[in-house]
């Protein structure tokens, strides 16, 4: 019902029912997204992005798109996770792409488990651009099933998902979600990893308390500076950079090989690759990327 309700919004702004997008006010969007959040909107995004951020513009009860700019003008941190979020399109769901996870499981995290519960060390798994929380919560199931199977409950081992978008995050920390959006977990996993509502929550479900102490979520923008130092032993960046332009994504790869050690991974997108970008990692499958100096 509320994504029809919001899909109405934005049809009645194309449909010309709403205020229109000047080229003043469209040219200052475009700046300040890709100075703040890194994106590269074009001219064809116009519609676009009028159209979503109608639903902004009446949230907030304006009229004109001329003072959401001065919004944006006189608060440009306090809206711009907000912004974010209308104009990126969050697409997830549980175990995308999951090559990715069958390599967790079946080669590295057995390797990393049994390397850091000799050495004492820990382990620390980094999912940058976590949305909706779908990817961190499916890489916690895949961790903890590695510890029991492996009998390594004594490794300090944990994931760390950060996103810019506050609804975004809102929906990951809660971790519930329709039974609708659970369908790349197996029968299994579903009982296992995931709690049925019942009553009010019918039709919901909620992630095991367990995986909420493997996952630490917070907010970050992936352009500003970054509070942690590394090592990780993974990074996923998965369907993230392709909003990006050419610079941001050079100047990313390089921050993400820093917190890397030689040896470390970073797992991309389906549509996104490190050919002509970035020389510190060598392709070894599919989006999947090691760290070579």
């Amino acid at each position: 019902m509320e994504a029809a309700a919001s899909q109405a919004l934005e049809d009645a702004s194309a449909a010309g029912d709403g205020p229109r997008l000047g080229d003043a006010e469209f040219q200052f969007l475009r700046k300040f997204v890709l100075e703040h959040c890194g994106i590269s909107l074009g001219e064809h995004k116009r519609q676009l992005v009028q159209g979503r951020l109608f639903r902004r513009l009446r949230a907030l009860g304006l009229k004109e798109f001329g003072s959401y700019c001065e919004l944006l003008r006189r608060e440009p941190h306090g809206e711009l996770g907000e912004l974010a979020s209308v104009i990126s399109t969050n697409v997830t769901s549980f175990f995308r792409e999951v090559h990715h996870y069958d390599l967790l499981a079946t080669e590295l995290l057995p390797r990393w488990l049994e390397q850091k519960r000799g050495a004492g060390d820990r382990l620390r798994i980094w999912s940058a651009g976590c949305s909706t929380g779908e990817e961190p919560y499916a890489l916690a199931m895949v961790l903890a099933e590695a510890i029991d199977k492996h009998g390594a409950r004594g490794v300090d081992a944990k994931i760390l998902a950060t996103d810019l978008s506050p609804q975004a995050l809102e929906t990951a920390r809660r971790g519930v979600y329709p039974l609708e959006r659970l369908g790349g977990l197996s029968d299994e996993y579903r009982r296992r990893w995931m709690r049925r509502g019942t009553g009010e929550y019918e039709g919901l479900a909620s992630v095991h308390p367990r995986l909420r102490e493997l996952v630490t979520i917070q907010a970050l923008n992936l352009l500003h500076e970054w509070p942690m130092t590394g090592p990780f032993d993974a990074i996923f960046c998965r369907n993230v950079v392709i909003y990006f332009e050419q610079s941001t994504r050079q100047r990313l790869f390089q921050r993400y090989a820093r917190l890397l050690p030689v040896g470390g991974y970073l797992f991309l997108g389906h549509s996104e690759s490190l050919h002509g970008i970035n020389d510190d990692f060598e392709l070894i499958g599919r989006t999947v990327y090691r760290k070579r100096r």
